[in-house]
């Protein structure tokens, strides 16, 4: 790729990109290809943190090194870019939010790779939209703590996690997204349940069961009835660098399948030479490099503390949307081969669907962008009229 795309970035920062890619792709893809889909990968988790990436993850990482973290563990491999995101998204409220005994007691051991973490938000008919969260926190008969009940669903890490950040209602009068908090939740506590789920993604994905959950005020992150805030902080963060995640998978297919034009021949020529293979090649190279810059944008904006949940949806947006076509036209020009179990590209066409729809589907995207051109256009009415 050329260099001109990366003239904003440090040198330290294009230095971690390419030691992280190699790392990515000689150290940790063995590791994953050991682990058993559908489960944590404990090994590989404990890899990462061998080679500094965890604690990284919890001491210096600005959005900005998020995102070259995780595209180039996507490129190199995705299953580690996977189990980095997570050990982040799991114990960043706990980070951010947690009193010092709750993170000397976790942070360490999540960042040693010895503790998985897993952030616990979706339920069955809420997916991801706090405001409809009803797993609910009933006040314990001595006031020191509250009952979990009820059911979270599409958990990444679970149920093998050893921790959860868990977003509940204690507060059943309070309208939307009010009245929630969260709270750290180890994973062996009594009553506390779960099952793996069976996904397109190979990564571990499941539902968890609160029977009856004791907590206590010393679980809680925050404030009581601040959950929501919690989770926003959390997903500010880490919001750019799913689109990260995108781009390190989009680039990933690219080069496969522009290594497959200039080697396959049919109809007596290269592939390459197929004007058809070609131009859709470089449509979609130009638009990847579009949706980099524009997700690199939204996490230099966020560590500059400008972030604009507009210009995050938007690099979201694109960068997943991009990563979905370029690993689909990696499929079809390489053809059924693509298709078979093992296939670098059949594993990415596993892989590169899930981002559309997590931390926001691309139509929640388009909706949060939506209502900001025209809060912007209202302004600018009002300001032309007054």
């Amino acid at each position: 790729m050329s260099d001109a795309l990366d003239l904003h970035l440090t040198d330290a920062q294009r230095a971690l990109y390419a030691d992280t890619l190699r790392l990515a792709t000689s150290g940790l893809a063995p590791v994953a290809a050991s682990g058993e889909p559908g489960r944590v990968n404990r090994p590989l988790v404990r890899a990462l943190a061998e080679h500094g990436l965890l604690t990284r993850l919890f001491t210096s990482a600005t959005a900005i090194e998020l995102c070259l973290i995780r595209e180039a563990l996507a490129r190199g491999c995705t299953e580690a870019e996977t189990a980095f995101a997570l050990q982040g998204l799991g114990a960043h409220p706990i980070l951010q939010s947690g009193s010092e005994a709750l993170r000397s007691r976790w942070i360490p051991r999540v960042a040693d790779g010895s503790v998985i973490a897993a952030f616990a938000l979706s339920e069955p008919e809420a997916g991801s939209d706090p405001a409809a969260l009803t797993l609910s926190a009933q006040p314990t008969g001595d006031g020191d703590g509250w009952l979990l009940s009820g059911e979270k669903l599409w958990i990444s890490n679970a149920p093998d996690a050893d921790l959860y950040t868990v977003f509940a209602r204690t507060d059943p009068g309070a309208a939307g997204a009010r009245g929630l908090t969260a709270f750290a939740v180890p994973g062996d506590s009594p009553g506390l349940g779960g099952e793996p789920r069976r996904m397109l993604a190979p990564h571990a994905i499941g539902s968890l069961t609160f029977d009856r959950v004791r907590v206590g005020r010393d679980q809680v992150l925050g404030e009581p009835g601040a959950g929501f805030r919690v989770a926003m902080r959390t997903l500010d963060l880490f919001r750019p660098s799913v689109g990260a995640f995108a781009i390190g998978m989009a680039r990933r297919a690219l080069e496969l399948a522009t290594g497959h034009a200039l080697r396959r021949r049919t109809f007596g020529r290269p592939l390459r030479d197929h004007q058809a293979v070609a131009h859709r090649l470089a449509q979609l190279r130009a638009e990847t490099e579009a949706a980099r810059l524009m997700v690199h944008r939204a996490a230099i904006a966020h560590d500059a503390g400008a972030g604009d949940p507009s210009v995050a949806a938007m690099s979201k947006l694109l960068a997943t949307e991009v990563a979905q076509a370029a690993v689909d036209a990696a499929v079809q020009f390489h053809g059924a081969i693509a298709l078979e179990r093992g296939h670098p590209l059949e594993h990415l066409y596993r892989e590169v669907r899930a981002p559309r729809i997590y931390e926001g589907a691309s139509e929640i995207q388009r909706e949060i962008v939506a209502r900001a051109m025209f809060r912007a256009a209202e302004d600018d009415l009002s300001e032309v009229t007054s």
